[in-house]
């Protein structure tokens, strides 16, 4: 008799074999939802030429040592709704995002763990942290989506970043492990995070082998036609437009992949580990934009063809040592930058809403059966804290994008500051999304309540 492990396993391998893919020498490139043919696996068609149970997406973006609230503001709902400047980004899709204020994570609290590690590590776990050499914390929200339902695609979930993990103890004896990473697989691990935009392209694409550096769409190109000529014109013209957007993509990785390349090789020349030298010698671009965007392509194409349903994006640390020097007044590295809590720091934020706001319009311009990749994703956009100035627990800064399969309401402000400590938990949010992913808890960190009003 198998073991129930086995079964499990022989359906999840069953139910992968059947997704359609391109395949050429060491690639594999997945398909987006096309009405012609089944390319999930079991995917079937309503009548309406829906998918049955078109899969929900969820993914979270972070950007270290929170806001301006100055500027972080916004009132009324949906085409009305007035941002303040930090957010003015979002004006193209007010409709298709809310505005989420008040929550706060009780394991954070500033003056139980202090600044910093204390205030990131369980960002997505409201899980206490340990000091000292033994990292504990929790399992967080995304990990614990991809142990239930990972299995239902080839790629459990995607952990990427646009800034290297750093190592060492903060002054609070906190391991910046901490401040590193917002997604953990275990209590005392968390997900290797990828970086380099040359290895998440990779990832997504199964491209492996001494052909790495040829390019995918050519070694599949054969297939892709066969199968343009066997799909509706509709689908033809969905599948160009997706072939020529993996191509731009593709381009963009390869200039990145030689930086990565001249890094590998300068680290084994000098013995200095590739993680410990400075942005642009480690191999990483040296213009974040190019970066971040990159790697909201890379998310995009990884939602659009069901690779995987759950994600993380960190564009930055927290303790980040970014620049940015495209923002005329942005003098200091994100960290200081955020002790100025200055107009500066306000036009920091807006960047980082902006690269939000590009992946709305990004998923939104995807079409899936009736809808888009957006109507059924999920896209939150928070920090750590809300003002930087003051390493503020209290509340934390939230966007949300996308309905997540017309389950959650758009262009809404809801603030909870004056719902009571019981009423605002950060993990009586997670409670409610993993509710719309399927995924139905009694409890999670401090949280046994859904988010009310959500």
């Amino acid at each position: 008799m198998s073991h129930p492990n086995e079964k499990t396993a022989a359906a999840r391998q069953y139910r992968l074999s059947r997704r359609k893919f391109l395949r050429g020498t060491g690639v594999a490139m997945a398909l987006p939802w096309l009405e012609s043919i089944p390319v999930w696996g079991e995917e079937t068609m309503t009548k309406a030429g829906e998918p049955v149970a078109t899969p929900k997406r969820l993914a979270v973006l972070f950007m270290g040592n929170g806001v301006n609230p100055k500027y972080w503001t916004a009132s009324g709902e949906g085409a009305k709704m007035v941002l303040g400047e930090s957010l003015t980004p979002l004006e193209p899709i007010k409709t298709k995002v809310n505005y989420i204020k008040g929550l706060f994570n009780a394991a954070a609290d500033i003056k139980k763990v202090g600044i910093h590690p204390g205030m990131t590590g369980n960002l997505l776990s409201g899980a206490p942290l340990t000091k000292g050499a033994d990292l504990h914390g929790g399992v967080t929200m995304d990990q614990v989506l991809a142990q239930h339902i990972g299995d239902q695609t080839v790629q459990p979930s995607l952990v990427i970043g646009c800034e290297q993990p750093v190592t060492g103890y903060h002054e609070t004896n906190f391991s910046m492990s901490y401040s590193s990473h917002i997604s953990w697989q275990t209590p005392t691990s968390p997900m290797p995070m990828e970086v380099y935009p040359s290895l998440a392209f990779d990832s997504l694409f199964d491209n492996h082998g001494n052909q790495r550096n040829e390019s995918v769409l050519d070694r599949v190109m054969g297939q892709a036609s066969a199968l343009s000529r066997q799909v509706s014109s509709t689908d033809k013209a969905k599948l160009d437009e997706y072939l020529t957007s993996v191509r731009e993509i593709e381009q963009r990785a390869e200039n990145m992949r030689a930086l990565k390349a001249k890094a590998d090789a300068r680290a084994q020349a000098t013995g200095q580990p590739v993680m410990m030298m400075k942005r642009p010698e480690d191999g990483l671009p040296e213009d974040i934009r190019e970066h971040m965007r990159l790697m909201c392509d890379i998310l995009a194409i990884a939602f659009q063809t069901d690779k995987t349903r759950l994600a993380t994006l960190l564009m930055c640390r927290d303790i980040s040592g970014l620049f940015y020097p495209f923002i005329p007044d942005a003098k200091l590295a994100h960290h200081l930058a955020s002790h100025e809590q200055d107009d500066a720091f306000m036009h920091i934020n807006k960047f980082y809403v902006s690269q939000f706001a590009y992946l709305i319009q990004k998923l939104d311009s995807m079409k899936e059966g009736k809808g888009t990749v957006l109507d059924n994703s999920g896209i939150v956009f928070m920090s750590n804290m809300w003002s930087g100035k003051d390493h503020d627990s209290s509340k934390v800064p939230m966007l949300t994008g996308g309905s997540l399969g017309g389950t959650l309401a758009t262009g809404r402000v809801l603030d909870y500051t004056n719902d009571g400590d019981q009423n605002r938990k950060l993990c009586s949010l997670y409670l409610s999304l993993m509710d719309r992913m399927g995924v139905k808890l009694d409890k999670f960190g401090d949280a046994t309540s859904r988010l009310a009003r959500l």
